[in-house]
Protein backbone atom coordinates (compact mmCIF):
# COMPACT_ATOMS: atom_id res chain seq x y z
CA UNK A 1 0.00 0.00 0.00
CA UNK A 2 1.57 3.29 -0.74
CA UNK A 3 1.32 6.37 1.87
CA UNK A 4 2.09 9.40 0.50
CA UNK A 5 3.81 11.94 2.32
CA UNK A 6 1.27 14.73 3.39
CA UNK A 7 2.49 17.99 2.49
CA UNK A 8 2.23 21.01 5.11
CA UNK A 9 0.02 23.99 5.01
CA UNK A 10 1.32 27.05 6.62
CA UNK A 11 -0.47 29.88 5.23
CA UNK A 12 -2.17 31.30 8.07
CA UNK A 13 0.68 30.29 10.25
CA UNK A 14 2.97 32.70 8.58
CA UNK A 15 0.88 35.28 8.02
CA UNK A 16 0.58 35.69 12.24
CA UNK A 17 4.18 35.03 12.05
CA UNK A 18 4.42 38.02 9.94
CA UNK A 19 2.14 39.81 11.91
CA UNK A 20 3.38 39.30 15.41
CA UNK A 21 7.41 39.32 14.84
CA UNK A 22 7.97 42.36 12.28
CA UNK A 23 7.04 46.21 12.56
CA UNK A 24 5.62 48.03 9.72
CA UNK A 25 7.41 49.25 6.87
CA UNK A 26 10.19 46.87 7.52
CA UNK A 27 11.20 44.95 3.78
CA UNK A 28 9.76 41.74 3.05
CA UNK A 29 12.77 40.24 2.31
CA UNK A 30 14.31 40.24 5.35
CA UNK A 31 11.70 38.27 7.64
CA UNK A 32 11.21 36.07 4.65
CA UNK A 33 14.67 35.19 5.05
CA UNK A 34 14.78 34.80 8.68
CA UNK A 35 11.92 32.89 8.47
CA UNK A 36 13.41 30.36 6.20
CA UNK A 37 16.88 30.45 8.68
CA UNK A 38 14.64 29.33 11.62
CA UNK A 39 12.78 26.92 9.91
CA UNK A 40 15.92 25.31 8.23
CA UNK A 41 17.90 25.83 12.04
CA UNK A 42 14.53 23.84 13.55
CA UNK A 43 14.88 20.98 11.04
CA UNK A 44 18.39 20.94 11.44
CA UNK A 45 18.08 20.75 15.03
CA UNK A 46 15.20 17.68 14.72
CA UNK A 47 17.87 15.77 12.68
CA UNK A 48 19.88 15.91 15.51
CA UNK A 49 18.02 15.08 18.19
CA UNK A 50 15.68 12.41 16.62
CA UNK A 51 18.83 10.82 15.60
CA UNK A 52 20.59 10.74 18.86
CA UNK A 53 17.52 9.97 21.02
CA UNK A 54 15.11 8.73 18.99
CA UNK A 55 12.11 10.41 17.72
CA UNK A 56 9.65 9.64 21.18
CA UNK A 57 11.97 11.31 23.60
CA UNK A 58 12.67 14.83 22.12
CA UNK A 59 9.92 17.51 23.05
CA UNK A 60 8.96 20.46 21.26
CA UNK A 61 10.69 22.78 23.93
CA UNK A 62 14.09 20.64 23.04
CA UNK A 63 13.95 21.27 19.88
CA UNK A 64 13.10 24.87 20.38
CA UNK A 65 16.20 25.36 22.60
CA UNK A 66 18.63 23.44 20.43
CA UNK A 67 17.60 25.32 17.23
CA UNK A 68 17.86 28.58 19.18
CA UNK A 69 14.93 29.74 18.50
CA UNK A 70 11.94 31.47 20.39
CA UNK A 71 9.07 28.44 21.66
CA UNK A 72 6.73 30.99 19.46
CA UNK A 73 8.45 30.94 16.54
CA UNK A 74 9.29 27.25 16.82
CA UNK A 75 4.94 26.55 16.56
CA UNK A 76 4.62 29.55 13.89
CA UNK A 77 6.81 27.05 11.37
CA UNK A 78 5.50 23.51 12.91
CA UNK A 79 2.28 22.73 14.66
CA UNK A 80 4.36 19.37 15.65
CA UNK A 81 6.69 17.11 16.17
CA UNK A 82 5.09 15.21 13.19
CA UNK A 83 5.18 17.94 10.58
CA UNK A 84 8.85 18.27 11.21
CA UNK A 85 9.30 15.05 11.02
CA UNK A 86 7.24 14.96 7.41
CA UNK A 87 9.87 18.46 7.15
CA UNK A 88 13.18 15.94 7.76
CA UNK A 89 11.42 12.93 5.20
CA UNK A 90 11.34 15.89 2.35
CA UNK A 91 14.64 16.47 2.69
CA UNK A 92 15.33 12.74 2.26
CA UNK A 93 13.19 12.55 -0.95
CA UNK A 94 15.39 15.34 -1.86
CA UNK A 95 18.67 13.27 -1.52
CA UNK A 96 17.42 10.29 -3.24
CA UNK A 97 16.21 12.33 -5.99
CA UNK A 98 19.85 13.64 -6.38
CA UNK A 99 21.25 9.91 -5.70
CA UNK A 100 19.49 9.07 -8.60
CA UNK A 101 19.22 11.84 -10.95
CA UNK A 102 16.83 11.83 -14.11
CA UNK A 103 17.69 10.11 -17.20
CA UNK A 104 20.11 7.77 -15.78
CA UNK A 105 18.23 4.56 -17.53
CA UNK A 106 19.47 6.30 -20.79
CA UNK A 107 23.23 6.53 -19.75
CA UNK A 108 24.31 3.50 -21.42
CA UNK A 109 23.57 -0.79 -22.16
CA UNK A 110 21.66 -2.59 -19.15
CA UNK A 111 24.73 -3.48 -17.63
CA UNK A 112 26.39 -0.16 -17.30
CA UNK A 113 23.21 1.12 -16.04
CA UNK A 114 22.94 -1.52 -13.25
CA UNK A 115 26.50 -0.86 -12.74
CA UNK A 116 25.76 2.86 -11.98
CA UNK A 117 22.73 2.37 -10.16
CA UNK A 118 24.99 -0.06 -7.44
CA UNK A 119 27.67 2.74 -7.05
CA UNK A 120 24.97 5.16 -6.45
CA UNK A 121 23.36 2.71 -4.12
CA UNK A 122 26.70 2.35 -2.04
CA UNK A 123 27.41 5.65 -2.02
CA UNK A 124 24.29 6.70 -0.24
CA UNK A 125 24.87 4.53 2.41
CA UNK A 126 27.79 6.31 3.01
CA UNK A 127 25.95 9.19 3.94
CA UNK A 128 26.04 9.39 7.93
CA UNK A 129 22.56 11.47 7.50
CA UNK A 130 20.92 8.97 5.92
CA UNK A 131 22.27 6.36 8.24
CA UNK A 132 20.80 7.44 10.97
CA UNK A 133 17.37 8.29 9.77
CA UNK A 134 17.52 4.41 8.74
CA UNK A 135 18.47 3.48 12.06
CA UNK A 136 15.70 6.00 14.25
CA UNK A 137 12.66 4.69 11.66
CA UNK A 138 13.78 0.72 12.68
CA UNK A 139 13.94 1.97 16.35
CA UNK A 140 10.43 4.36 16.82
CA UNK A 141 8.41 2.12 14.02
CA UNK A 142 6.95 -0.20 16.34
CA UNK A 143 6.05 2.78 18.96
CA UNK A 144 4.85 5.16 16.09
CA UNK A 145 3.92 2.89 12.74
CA UNK A 146 3.15 5.67 11.11
CA UNK A 147 6.88 6.60 10.58
CA UNK A 148 8.05 3.44 9.01
CA UNK A 149 4.91 4.06 6.49
CA UNK A 150 5.85 7.42 5.33
CA UNK A 151 9.12 6.63 5.36
CA UNK A 152 8.35 3.46 3.23
CA UNK A 153 6.38 5.76 0.65
CA UNK A 154 9.63 8.40 0.23
CA UNK A 155 11.60 5.59 -0.47
CA UNK A 156 8.95 3.68 -3.19
CA UNK A 157 9.34 5.54 -5.86
CA UNK A 158 13.02 4.79 -6.43
CA UNK A 159 11.73 0.53 -6.28
CA UNK A 160 9.57 1.33 -8.59
CA UNK A 161 11.59 3.27 -10.63
CA UNK A 162 14.41 0.19 -10.75
CA UNK A 163 11.19 -2.01 -11.53
CA UNK A 164 10.10 -0.60 -14.28
CA UNK A 165 13.35 -0.03 -15.54
CA UNK A 166 13.86 -4.12 -15.06
CA UNK A 167 10.60 -4.55 -16.82
CA UNK A 168 12.04 -2.42 -19.93
CA UNK A 169 14.98 -4.36 -20.12
CA UNK A 170 12.88 -7.47 -20.51
CA UNK A 171 10.20 -6.44 -22.41
CA UNK A 172 13.51 -5.24 -25.60
CA UNK A 173 14.91 -8.87 -24.89
CA UNK A 174 18.06 -8.39 -22.58
CA UNK A 175 17.08 -9.46 -19.27
CA UNK A 176 14.16 -12.17 -18.30
CA UNK A 177 12.82 -11.19 -15.20
CA UNK A 178 9.44 -12.88 -14.83
CA UNK A 179 9.04 -10.69 -11.73
CA UNK A 180 10.63 -7.01 -12.32
CA UNK A 181 9.44 -6.49 -8.77
CA UNK A 182 11.17 -9.64 -6.92
CA UNK A 183 14.15 -8.69 -9.42
CA UNK A 184 14.80 -5.15 -8.10
CA UNK A 185 14.52 -6.27 -4.51
CA UNK A 186 17.47 -9.08 -5.10
CA UNK A 187 19.65 -6.50 -6.55
CA UNK A 188 19.14 -4.18 -3.56
CA UNK A 189 19.55 -6.94 -1.08
CA UNK A 190 22.58 -7.96 -2.73
CA UNK A 191 24.40 -4.73 -2.14
CA UNK A 192 22.24 -4.20 1.41
CA UNK A 193 24.09 -6.83 2.79
CA UNK A 194 27.40 -5.85 2.60
CA UNK A 195 26.97 -2.03 3.00
CA UNK A 196 24.17 -1.20 5.11
CA UNK A 197 22.59 -4.14 7.35
CA UNK A 198 26.54 -4.47 8.88
CA UNK A 199 26.01 -0.46 9.71
CA UNK A 200 22.45 -1.29 11.00
CA UNK A 201 23.09 -4.17 13.59
CA UNK A 202 26.38 -2.75 14.63
CA UNK A 203 28.59 -6.36 12.36
CA UNK A 204 31.67 -5.60 10.99
CA UNK A 205 31.95 -4.98 7.63
CA UNK A 206 33.57 -7.77 5.38
CA UNK A 207 36.73 -6.73 4.14
CA UNK A 208 36.13 -5.85 0.79
CA UNK A 209 36.25 -2.91 -1.57
CA UNK A 210 33.07 -0.87 -3.34
CA UNK A 211 34.25 -1.82 -6.33
CA UNK A 212 34.02 -5.50 -5.94
CA UNK A 213 30.95 -5.21 -4.20
CA UNK A 214 29.81 -3.19 -7.68
CA UNK A 215 30.93 -5.61 -9.90
CA UNK A 216 30.12 -9.10 -8.20
CA UNK A 217 26.78 -7.81 -7.39
CA UNK A 218 25.78 -7.22 -11.60
CA UNK A 219 28.21 -10.11 -12.46
CA UNK A 220 25.55 -12.21 -10.20
CA UNK A 221 22.35 -10.58 -11.49
CA UNK A 222 23.19 -10.96 -14.83
CA UNK A 223 24.39 -14.27 -14.39
CA UNK A 224 20.99 -15.02 -13.30
CA UNK A 225 18.42 -12.39 -15.56
CA UNK A 226 20.54 -11.83 -18.69
CA UNK A 227 18.77 -13.27 -21.62
CA UNK A 228 21.07 -16.04 -23.96
CA UNK A 229 21.15 -14.51 -27.46
CA UNK A 230 22.25 -17.94 -29.57
CA UNK A 231 24.50 -17.27 -32.24
CA UNK A 232 23.19 -21.00 -33.98
CA UNK A 233 20.45 -23.73 -33.19
CA UNK A 234 22.33 -25.81 -30.83
CA UNK A 235 25.78 -23.90 -30.01
CA UNK A 236 26.16 -22.85 -26.96
CA UNK A 237 24.67 -19.39 -25.44
CA UNK A 238 26.46 -16.10 -25.85
CA UNK A 239 26.19 -12.98 -23.04
CA UNK A 240 24.28 -10.19 -24.61
CA UNK A 241 25.79 -7.03 -25.01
Amino acid sequence: MHYPVQHINMHLLVQLEIHMDFPNGQNAAGPQARRGDSRAAIIDAAERLFLQRGFGSVSMDGLAEAAGVARRTLYNQFASKEEIFRAMLLRVSGQLERAFPPGLETEGDGEHVLRLIAQMILKLHENPVYLGFLRMVVADARQFPWIAEEFAAVMEPQTERLTRYLAHLTDIGVLDCRNPLLAAHQFMGLLNEFSLWPWMTGRETIPVSGKDVVEETVRMFLQRYRRPRWKKPGRAAEPSA
